[in-house]
């Protein structure tokens, strides 16, 4: 990115704009971008060392999940801690306590609820910020015992949630310059990477701006896919690996507890290949329904969501005539409960991540220059998903005859994703549509391949085709 677009930036989004160099070369990596970003802007107003004294408020109260055991002794002979972690609170209707969840550190502590109603978001998808907490008189709630009080909370979250400033200040852009503008806001220098490459970088983005969207990513280690995810948005969580239970992805019937479903935008199953589940049946039953209908069901719960799903693996590459592909079939990257065709066939669109580059050094893949502060483009994208465009991609289009009601489903969701974040002011000319909706076509066509290789009987080789009519 220039000088002049950097500039660009500053003028039109003034108290959101941020310098995104200052994470990196304050070493704050530690800690999500959009948390990071706000104590910069933060600590950055006040006069003195700036720097050195948010680096020592960092050290002092930020904890690594490993360092869960030193905060509990902190609790026991001091008294009271503060730290640095999300804070999510869940009610109990009976003991009519507020319950608040530092899940990194899986410490439960009762919140007041002037706390709560100060700080809402806590309620609905937990916020970041400092918490103290003080040893209290032990007490049951949801068969836990709970022997920590909150006594206050300082959230590091940008207040302002009202993406009309992303929508005003997008006609000052160009096409290119917009999409640049959003890659160094994640923390990327776009200038790494090719036009083609900059799209496929943004298209991870779209399950955050658009509801109930499942897309899988496969691609080398170190493309930056987690990164991505776990810096942008406090509404994703993030699952590697490991054993997923119907409690954690759905709820919990013991203690009451809505599972990430119910509470994030986006749900990601990192390292897809290492997933198991405890019941593989029922969670694919239940998984694979809820990726049809929105909608899980546990014991007596039947929730709706928006959340959209993401599977990413890790795949071996080598270069070929158009540049990298993938060396090893992409079913056996699933775990096997999910090489099935009816799964896939509820994915909606295959990102292409083995195109990217690896990220090396700071200095040469990450940000040098102001883009859209973190917090707030979290928030903005966030309440972009209230509406959905595919009613207005629709009456631009005409799908080909082949096309199924998943295909369709998977092209237009992809398709308003898109335009959301390209076009937030809804301002496109028709060339602009082409190029996004063959990105998504191409997407769902990668689908569609490889339901043709697992299932030829049951998936034809077809090509789907999309009309751009105005």
């Amino acid at each position: 990115m220039s000088s002049e677009l950097y500039n660009k930036v500053k003028r039109y989004f003034g108290d959101y704009a941020v310098d995104k160099r200052l994470v990196y070369e304050l070493e704050l990596a530690k800690l999500p971008r959009y948390v990071a970003e706000y104590l910069i802007s933060e600590f950055a107003g006040s006069s003195g060392d700036w720097e050195a004294r948010l680096r020592e408020f960092i050290r002092k109260h930020y904890y690594e999940p490993e360092e869960k055991e030193v905060v509990k002794h902190k609790l026991v002979v001091d008294g009271t801690v503060k730290l640095i972690d999300e804070l999510r609170v869940v009610v109990d209707i009976e003991t009519r306590v507020h319950v608040g969840i530092i899940q990194s550190l899986d410490i439960w502590a009762e919140v007041p609820v002037d706390i709560v109603e100060r700080n809402r978001a806590t309620l609905v998808n937990g916020m970041w910020g400092l918490i103290t907490l003080k040893r209290s008189n032990p007490i049951e709630v949801f068969g836990r015992t709970v022997a920590a009080v909150v006594t206050d909370f300082r959230p590091f979250q940008s207040p302002d949630t009202d993406p009309r400033i992303l929508e005003e200040a997008r006609q000052y852009f160009t096409l290119d310059e917009w999409v640049d503008v959003l890659i160094n806001t994640t923390g990327l220098d776009p200038s790494v990477y090719s036009p083609r490459q900059r799209l496929v970088l943004l298209s991870r983005l779209v399950p955050l701006v658009e509801g109930n969207v499942n897309v899988a990513e496969f691609g080398p280690r170190q493309t930056g896919k987690t990164y991505l995810y776990r810096n942008v948005s406090n509404y994703v969580r993030i699952i590697s690996g490991g054993t997923i239970s119907p409690a954690v992805l759905f709820y919990n019937l013991r203690t009451r507890v809505p599972g990430e479903l119910a509470v994030k935008d986006v749900v990601v199953f990192d390292e897809v290949s290492k997933v198991r589940f405890p019941n593989p049946d029922e969670m694919m039953g239940k998984l694979k329904d809820y990726m049809e209908s929105g909608v899980f069901e546990r014991g007596d719960k039947k929730v709706p969501s928006d959340a959209s799903l993401v599977f990413m693996g890790n795949i071996a590459v080598e270069m070929g005539p158009e540049g990298y592909v993938p060396v090893e079939d992409l079913t056996y990257v699933l775990p096997q409960p999910m090489r099935d065709s009816a799964f896939i066939d509820r994915v909606h669109g295959l990102i292409p991540g083995w195109e990217l580059p690896k990220i090396s050094q700071a200095k040469y893949h990450l940000s040098k220059g102001y883009g859209i502060a973190s917090d707030y483009f979290a928030e903005a994208i966030h309440s972009m998903r209230k509406e959905s465009l595919v009613g207005l991609v629709s009456q631009h289009i005409e799908l080909s005859e082949n096309f199924k009601i998943r295909d369709e489903k998977g092209v237009k969701r992809i398709t308003s994703g898109l335009v959301k974040l390209l076009f937030p002011d809804k301002s496109f000319n028709r060339e602009e549509l082409k190029r996004i909706i063959g990105l998504a076509v191409e997407y769902r066509q990668r689908v569609r391949d490889w339901l043709h290789k697992i299932d030829p009987g049951e998936f034809p080789r077809e090509k789907l085709y999309v009309k751009v009519i105005s």
